[in-house]
């Protein structure tokens, strides 16, 4: 479950948060889903704009990659800085931030994070553009939930292959049920709505994946 916080600054504690998530492809085309009746989602807030740029890197023979751990700094949105997505561990990842910094150099405290899969040289690895729309679906007790729309222009800078597409992404927020019994529930509806609407279980665990090809 993710919880947003402000980005951190130089020098404090990284943020730490847990992505519990649904990933969907789309065809360009295709509608928004109809949130009507989804469990305990009273309002739909109106689409947010957010262009988001992401360079990801990683070892030469792929370290980090291999142990599911992927490195990237991002610019744009609120959450822009360095961030380490860990190995999915249950039924989410855990993430930790950090703030950009003064250039693109890789920060320390990055660098000591990511110590125990690899203390290899990081070079470029992928980037990925995103022109995104982010929504906030909310109750009566906060934010159950946010979905974004994303449609991605995504270079694999190793190969000198570039890729493009459209999929939606389903995240809990901190009002989203606790309970796995809850949460089953809601994502029974969140998928009945997507696939109404034309949408289909995403055949790649990540943006990443899917710029490298996999």
């Amino acid at each position: 479950m993710t919880e947003h916080h402000p980005a951190p600054q130089a020098g404090s504690e990284p943020s730490r948060t847990v992505e519990v998530e649904r990933k969907y492809d789309v065809d360009d085309a295709t509608p928004l889903p109809d949130w009507t009746g989804l469990p305990g989602v009273d309002e739909v807030s109106q689409g947010e704009v957010r262009e988001l740029d992401a360079r990801y890197l990683d070892t030469a023979d792929a370290e980090l990659s291999r142990a599911g751990v992927a490195l990237r700094r991002r610019t744009g949105g609120p959450d822009a800085g360095w961030h380490i997505k860990g190995p999915r561990e249950g039924d989410g990842r855990v993430e930790i931030g950090w703030p950009l910094g003064d250039d693109d150099s890789v920060p320390t405290e990055v660098t000591e994070t990511l110590s125990r899969w690899t203390t290899g040289e990081l070079t470029p690895l992928a980037r990925i553009e995103n022109t995104r729309t982010a929504y906030l679906l909310t109750g009566r007790d906060g934010v159950i939930a946010e979905f974004v729309d994303d449609r991605v222009r995504a270079t694999d800078l190793r190969q000198g292959v570039s890729r493009e597409w459209r999929e939606w992404e389903f995240e809990l927020g901190p009002a989203a049920p606790a309970d796995a019994a809850g949460r089953e529930t809601l994502f029974a509806a969140v998928e009945a709505a997507v696939h109404t609407a034309g949408g289909r279980t995403a055949a790649s665990g990540s943006k990443l994946a899917r710029a490298l090809g996999f």
